[in-house]
């Protein structure tokens, strides 16, 4: 490979005249496959379906995302969708069959893929690794999203020995799913994805799991920040398990970088609660120290598509719980002419809830006048 980042992204999506996708086999037709499938029929590809789970591939096809018929030839681009542990296998199997021109896969790891790929002496020249930075806590063909993709990153990760064809075919399909190819080495990428993606549903999990002991008096309590931060603890633990091992000793260096920031917080707390002034003082100094590095770190993190974060503000809205309101409400923000920058929602225990509505910092207080003429109980909140 070369150097880590391996340079510039592929160029811009290409011309109608010089597309090379005009047939593609999405091999694993859960949420990441069947949302390819239904990116790429929605601009008249043609998608074969394959799962060893055959009422799977029926599934996503009564969705629109193909047909489950066998190519009568190779197709021009075949999409492994499976855990990373069956990824080798899989594309030896494809490559003995004479499937596709060309092959990618989109495992959330890329080390032992690759790996088993140069074991199994696969044809290395016709692969491209890949992984879309795209999911939902929720997995099959019945949560698949044709515009699941739409503005995030896909990195691919070519060998020296992978072709032009496959890259460009590769790179094709990044395009027409409406993400943003990124060229990183298989190790940067495990690093990267352990940070941003794997040992955070770790911590979700983990936090959503003080929840068993509960009582239902406390879950009663329980507002958007708990909701926020155990989202993705629902995703299938077997597909997990997979993806966690896989990249184990990446994700087990975060943990354990996290584990000692616990413990110090932990500490921190426990000195707080203690008699001495001077005690308490310095244990909220570091309680203070470790919360303000998180706000930092916050503050990194990329706004829409990648691009610099727009400073927000949050309108919240009372609405009620019955048919048609979000959507009347949100009808009636765009005749304004605002832009909606992400839409929240936190119900309570009766029947209504608030919909936070975060809008480019300076249009929240025009914003809440205008719905507040048109009858909505709303005010302008914290910024973002």
């Amino acid at each position: 490979m070369h150097s880590p980042i391996l340079g510039p992204a592929p160029a811009p999506p290409p011309a109608d005249d010089q597309r090379v996708l005009g047939t593609v086999a999405v091999v694993g037709t859960g949420l990441i496959g069947t949302s390819i499938a239904l990116a790429l029929t929605g601009q008249g590809v043609t998608v074969h379906l394959d799962d060893h789970d055959p009422a799977h591939a029926r599934t996503a096809a009564s969705l629109g995302a193909g047909v489950t018929e066998t190519a009568d030839g190779p197709v021009d681009l075949a999409v492994i969708a499976v855990p990373p542990a069956h990824v080798g296998r899989t594309l030896r199997a494809l490559q003995r069959r004479g499937v596709a021109r060309a092959y990618t896969d989109v495992a959330s790891v890329k080390v032992q893929p690759w790996r088993d790929v140069v074991a199994l002496g696969c044809d290395a020249g016709t692969y491209v690794g890949g992984h879309p930075m795209a999911g939902r806590e929720r997995s099959g063909p019945l949560a698949a999203q044709a515009g699941l993709f739409d503005g995030r990153a896909w990195v691919l990760s070519p060998s020296r020995r992978t072709g032009p064809y496959a890259l460009r075919a590769a790179t094709e399909l990044v395009h027409r799913c409406g993400a943003v190819p990124v060229m990183m080495t298989p190790g940067l990428h495990d690093s990267a994805v352990a940070l941003v993606s794997h040992a955070p549903h770790v911590v979700s999990a983990l936090m959503a799991a003080r929840l068993q002991y509960a009582t239902d008096g406390e879950l009663r309590l329980a507002g958007q920040g708990l909701r926020d931060v155990t989202r993705i603890a629902g995703g299938d633990p077997d597909l997990w398990v997979e993806i966690l091992t896989a990249n184990s000793a990446a994700v087990a260096d975060v943990l354990e970088d996290l584990a000692q920031d616990l413990e110090g917080v932990a500490n921190a707390l426990r000195r707080s609660s203690q008699a001495g002034q001077d005690v308490r003082r310095e244990g909220a100094e570091l309680v203070r120290h470790t919360l303000r590095r998180g706000q930092t770190g916050h503050g990194r993190l990329p706004g829409k598509h990648g691009g610099a974060r727009i400073p927000c503000e949050a309108v919240l809205v009372r609405i009620g719980d019955e048919p048609g309101e979000l959507a009347r409400l949100l009808d009636d923000t765009r005749t304004l002419g605002v832009n909606i920058e992400d839409v929240t929602i936190q119900h309570d225990a009766g029947r209504s809830g608030t919909v936070e509505l975060l809008v480019a910092a300076g249009a929240a207080e025009k914003l809440a006048c205008e719905l507040g003429r048109q009858g909505w109980p709303c005010e302008v909140g914290e910024g973002a």
